[in-house]
Formats: structure tokens, C-alpha cells, sequence
């Protein structure tokens, strides 16, 4: 099973998300409020209002992967959300 693709787009959902938000409510926010197509094979980054954590969300040509990133102890933050 391959890992991890080498995306040629990578796309940052601004915005703070519900976390209880899986792959499905994730690639609706893809397709709804990005307009963008889930099934391309770029990489869909979001984060929470703490912007302590990270989901990721990309196709691999065989299905939708979720990769979710809790940054470190030290209470670092994303900075970009």
C-alpha cells in the first residue's frame, strides 16, 4: 500500500474546522466551499480553532486518506490557519 504521494497541488483550508469533521465532511468542504476537485490527487490541509492540530485529506487513485497531526507538547501552533 503507498503511504504517501508526492501532490502536485497542496490547498489550505483557511478557515477553522470542526474536528469531529471526518473524510466525508472534509472532501464536502473540498468540493462545496473550495470548489475544488477531491478526487485529483492534491493534498487538502485543515485546522482547528487552536490551530494545535492538523488533518490532511488527499486521494491515492485507490481511496481517501486521513492523516491527522497533533502538534508538540509544547503547545507550538500552526501559523498559516
Amino acid at each position: 500500500m503507498k503511504m504517501f504521494v508526492e501532490p502536485d497541488h497542496i490547498y489550505l483550508y483557511r478557515d477553522a474546522v470542526d474536528f469531529r469533521k471526518s473524510i466525508d465532511g472534509l472532501v464536502a468542504l473540498v468540493e462545496g466551499e473550495l470548489e475544488r476537485d477531491a478526487y485529483t490527487g492534491a493534498l487538502f490541509l485543515f485546522c482547528n480553532k487552536a490551530k494545535d492540530k492538523l488533518k490532511l485529506v488527499y486521494w491515492d487513485k485507490t481511496g481517501f486518506a486521513l492523516w491527522y497531526k497533533r502538534l508538540g507538547a509544547t503547545r507550538s501552533r500552526f501559523v498559516y490557519c
